[in-house]
């Protein structure tokens, strides 16, 4: 799912940044090259759409985000990260889903490298989330202190977006809308 064009990736002109409160406040960034050389994982997970449908078992090949945190710890008050994408397109995390096994910065899908429409060069990829949380483009990775809602939460989408609890629009966030947040 995405909104715009699909961007052209310019390895030369592209970097990733992870801002906002980290533990030393400082800000990071690494060039294409220097983010091809971090350390790299592979994940097999299911993939949830929220048009009610799911693509099991897709593997995938990236950089871990328990790792990168580990590399860049946040501030300890940090409670949830936003990812950022071109065109300024975002989704919020809380930091434990942000963290939970299996989510990862992936460059390749079943072997190959992502294809442009799928997110290339760096996608997010947070399996047991909707897949608007699967930020395609991945720019930058932001830690609040403080929940705020992203591109697609702004309008209208569930903030959460538990798959299993069927977590698809903000209405249901209401009381008396299914088990509780």
């Amino acid at each position: 799912m995405y909104y715009g064009p699909v961007p052209a990736f310019r390895p030369r002109r592209w970097d990733f940044r992870i801002m906002g409160a980290t533990e030393d406040l400082g800000s990071y960034r690494w060039t294409w090259e220097e983010f091809t050389r971090l350390p790299r994982v592979d994940s097999t997970s299911d993939f949830h759409c929220v048009m009610r449908f799911s693509i099991p078992e897709v593997p995938w090949h990236g950089v871990s985000a328990a790792d990168l945190v580990a590399a860049v710890p946040p501030a300890p008050e940090v409670t949830h990260v936003m990812a950022w994408g071109e065109y300024g397109y975002s989704a919020n995390l809380r930091l434990d889903d942000f963290l939970s096994e299996g989510v990862l910065l992936a460059t390749h899908r079943g072997g190959e490298p992502l294809g442009p429409e799928h997110g290339a060069p760096l996608r997010l990829v947070v399996p047991h989330l909707y897949g608007w949380k699967s930020v395609k483009w991945l720019r930058a990775v932001e830690y609040m202190t403080a929940d705020r809602r992203g591109f697609w939460e702004e309008r209208g989408y569930h903030n959460r977006a538990d798959p299993w609890r069927e977590q698809r629009f903000s209405h249901q966030e209401e009381p008396g809308h299914g088990p509780p947040l």
